[in-house]
């Protein structure tokens, strides 16, 4: 499967294009649509838009890579999109270990969703972007889902966020 092009609109609306280095909210290096720098990388002088757009695009095909290598079960479009954009977002690492994974893979698409909005944390604080990033991405997980997935009721102890999609669930 492939990164749809609103799955890459939905990165590069969230990482925001930054022609020059700078701090992202976890405080590490960064500069174009989110490319995190590593101890050699500099940029000096900037980045066009067109250049940061292209290693996004390299940086996008790691995800890509990673979410067909672990994920078991089929994907709709959106749900790859939305997987994409939080691999992307949260890393490699944090996707691998995580319950929504686990979830997905054990054929819980309901779960997996509502696992998606429980990561909006920078330094164990919620953060306002992350939580709308993670509300786009359940956003674009539930419009794919099939009828029969994309209303059953939420976990336990989990309170979905209103969108068209599940604005029944809590009426």
């Amino acid at each position: 499967m492939q990164l749809s092009d609103a799955g890459f609109d939905l990165i590069k609306r969230f990482e925001g294009f930054r022609a020059h280095t700078y701090l992202d909210a976890a405080g590490l290096p960064t500069v174009g649509y989110g490319h995190q720098l590593l101890n050699h990388a500099s940029f000096p002088n900037g980045i066009s838009e067109d250049d940061a757009e292209s290693i996004l695009r390299a940086d996008v095909s790691e995800a890509v890579k990673l979410v067909e290598m672990l994920v078991k079960v089929p994907l709709t479009q959106g749900q790859f999109d939305a997987l994409v954009d939080f691999v992307y977002n949260l890393g490699q690492e944090r996707f691998a270990r995580s319950t929504l994974l686990r979830a997905l893979n054990g054929g819980r698409y309901q779960a997996a969703g509502e696992q998606l909005v429980r990561w909006d944390l920078v330094n164990g604080e919620e953060n306002l972007g992350l939580r709308a990033r993670r509300l786009a991405e359940l956003a674009l997980w539930v419009a794919s889902t099939p009828q029969a997935m994309a209303n059953p009721k939420p976990a336990a102890g989990v309170k979905p966020p209103q969108t068209a999609a599940n604005s029944e669930i809590a009426a």
